[in-house]
Formats: C-alpha cells, structure tokens, sequence
C-alpha cells in the first residue's frame, strides 16, 4: 500500500501559503509508516516546532490501473474516508527555499491519520461534501469538494501515468484553507458529510 498525496488542489490553501495555484496536479508521497489509524494519539515529533494540520478527503484504489483514462477513472475508487496531511511545515519551507524534496516535512512515522472508509456511493455528489476540522471544540477548516481545483478522475488519470495504481493505495485528495500548526494537548476531530471519522489527541 502505498499514499500518493496532491498538494495545492484547493486555489484558497495554495494562496494562504503564498504558493502559486497550479495548472497541472502537485504529487508527493507517504510511505506506509505514516498511516496512523484507529484514532490512535499522533505523538508530536520532537524535530519540528512546527506541525501543521492539513484535512483531507482519501480516495481508496479498489482494483490496480495505469494510464487510466479519465472517463473510466472513476470506477477505480469505490470508498472515500478523511485524513490528515500533518506537515512539519518549517522543514517544508527550508526545503522549498533549497529545491529539496518534501518527503522529511511530510513523510515522517504518523503524519497521515486515516478514518475508516465509507462506499462513495452512500453519497448523492461526490463533488459537494463537506470535510470539516475542529481543533479543541473550534473549527479550523471547513471545505467542500465543489472547491477542488482537480477533479477526482483527474487524479487518478494523471497519477496513473506515472505510478501503478494498486488496490488500496490511498490518494489524499488536498487540503481547504486554514491550516495551522497543532499542540501537544490539541483535540482533534474531523468530519465528513457532518458525520465524526476522526477524533483523537496530540500528545
């Protein structure tokens, strides 16, 4: 199993960084160590003073693919459940000053907590969901999928021209606005649809 991750998918998260919005897909990667699940505590790493919470809707691959084409892209997924892109956002920016990879600021152990999954068919529109972050009972981020600069199908058609789509990959779809670095102590809570798929603690 392996996390592809879209950076920058959401034209107002792209802008409160400063980032220009893009015109093509930005793609980095999770190793599978970073999967944090059950709603087990994230434990804040001592390397980073830094460390930003980034909501997501995932997608999970349901059947292997490449050079997808995008009308057939969309039976490639058949679940959708929410994550949290956590982002050592000071090392992300010394690295982006040195045209060095992300993976440090975003690969490291824990730093994707993942929801149990739901069939994206239990959904009306999967181009008007919710995804909802509260942080010590206060929203932080409050977005919706009609925002997403990429569609869905794009992803996986774009992904899938370069890396082998397997059953079970995650692809963490991008992050709404309002991102903001956690605390040892924070309460987090993450809701799809109005429906709470993640509820855990920083410690």
């Amino acid at each position: 199993m392996k996390i592809i991750a879209i950076g920058r998918n959401y034209a107002e998260h792209a802008k409160e960084l400063n980032n220009p919005v893009p015109t093509t897909p930005v793609i980095f990667m999770k190793p599978d160590t970073a999967v944090l699940k059950e709603n087990k505590p994230f434990y804040h790493p001592d390397f980073s003073e830094d460390i930003h919470h980034e909501i997501e809707l995932v997608l999970k691959v349901c059947k292997e693919g490449k050079h997808i084409d995008e009308k057939f892209a969309g039976s490639y997924f058949d679940e959708i459940g929410l994550g949290i892109d956590f982002t050592a956002r000071d090392i992300q920016s010394r690295h982006k000053e040195k045209g060095l990879p992300w993976e440090l600021a975003k690969g490291f152990d824990g730093s994707a907590p993942i929801s149990e999954f739901v069939p994206k068919a239990n959904f009306a529109d999967l181009y008007d969901i919710n995804i909802k972050l509260d942080i010590n009972g206060q929203t932080r981020q409050d977005g919706n999928t009609k925002d997403l600069l990429f569609s869905f199908e794009r992803l996986i058609a774009f992904v899938s021209k370069y890396i082998t789509l397997k059953k079970g990959d995650l692809i963490f779809t991008g992050t709404p606005a309002g991102v903001s670095k956690v605390a040892i102590g924070d309460h987090l809570e993450g809701y799809l649809q109005g429906e709470k798929m993640l509820d855990f603690w920083i410690k």
